[in-house]
């Protein structure tokens, strides 16, 4: 059926908000690292990156990413939204690449390339957005079994990461900062999409801010979005920006998608093959940062010692034998 003209907005959108998003995680992880060199680091439960301007800049970058992206949520569905992200992954590793140093290995390149041929595959194949009438549609929909039971296992696992998981491991395992992220993150994007069909139903003349629905939604996408800044904030400070971005991607997409596909229900109205061609798609941008991720530090590895990592133990040994010579 091709795109719709709310697919087409939404699709604008959202590659306006990948750049800028993609941007604000290289400006906040310098801000980051001078607020570290003179005060306590984030990672570190430390908030002097609140009193360092170029945070703030990135933090901006990232606000005007994230209207842009709560605007394309309004018009498209989740499963064409959410995968662009990729493009913000790709921005902010070449990025990483010239401006931090760190270096970006010819695999994370290949990574780069997949990451967009899913997203096109799923673009090309993505759903029509579902026509909602009213706020209190969306409340009917949230409040079904299956998203309120996935809403529940969502906010436990968030409790006993925070609580249980990130004194311990939160330094060391990445994961856990990601994943706390993410698990908020796909619900948060739910009431984001609720909330920008209410003022997208709002300017056209039916006031949607009357209603109960609309300011619980609301809540939901403060309390969410700060809960992931904050996480995301120790994670950029604490692991490599070039793996921080497209992990988070993996699991923040997988999520959403899981999500949109259980409260709204996006697939029912497609083929097998359709359905098929977006799953082979979202398979290319796990492969794309399943090479970024094992290539991390690949870049940063000098020629020599490349070389010496490639000689074999005896070729090591005589070279040891030459030098104590």
């Amino acid at each position: 059926m091709g795109l719709s003209s709310d697919n087409i907005h939404g699709l604008i959108l959202a590659v306006s908000s990948s750049i800028f998003i993609g941007s604000s995680f290289i400006i906040k992880k310098k801000g980051l690292m001078k607020a570290g060199a003179s005060g306590t680091r984030a990672g570190s439960g430390g908030y002097s990156y609140l009193h360092e301007p170029m945070w703030w800049a990135g933090m901006i970058s990232m606000i005007i990413g994230e209207v842009a992206n709560f605007a394309a949520y309004a018009y498209a569905p989740a499963i064409l939204v959410t995968p662009l992200g990729a493009l913000s992954i790709i921005f902010s590793a070449v990025l990483a690449h010239f401006i931090l140093e760190e270096r970006l290995h010819i695999f994370g390149m290949l990574g780069c390339v997949l990451c967009v041929v899913g997203s096109t595959t799923i673009v090309l194949h993505a759903p029509q957005e579902r026509n909602i009438d009213s706020v209190k549609d969306v409340w009917m929909l949230a409040t079904e079994p299956g998203f309120l039971v996935y809403s529940v296992i969502v906010l436990v696992l968030v409790a006993v990461l925070i609580v249980r998981y990130v004194p311990k491991y939160g330094q060391t395992h990445m994961v856990v900062y990601v994943g706390i992220c993410s698990l908020m993150g796909s619900l948060t994007v739910m009431s984001v999409k609720a909330v920008g069909i209410a003022l997208k139903l709002t300017f056209s003349g039916m006031n949607q801010f009357k209603y109960f629905e609309t300011w619980f939604f609301t809540t939901v996408v403060i309390g969410g979005s700060i809960l992931q800044v904050n996480y995301l904030n120790k994670a950029l400070d604490t692991f490599n920006t070039a793996v921080v971005s497209p992990v988070y991607y993996v699991m923040f997409t997988s999520l959403t998608i899981l999500a949109s596909m259980i409260m709204f229900k996006e697939w029912d109205s497609q083929s097998a093959s359709q359905i098929a061609t977006e799953l082979c798609g979202f398979v290319t941008i796990l492969s794309g940062t399943f090479l970024l991720h094992k290539t991390r530090d690949m870049g940063n590895t000098s020629s020599s010692e490349v070389s010496a990592v490639a000689r074999s133990p005896k070729q090591r040994h005589n070279t040891n034998n030459t030098n104590s010579d």
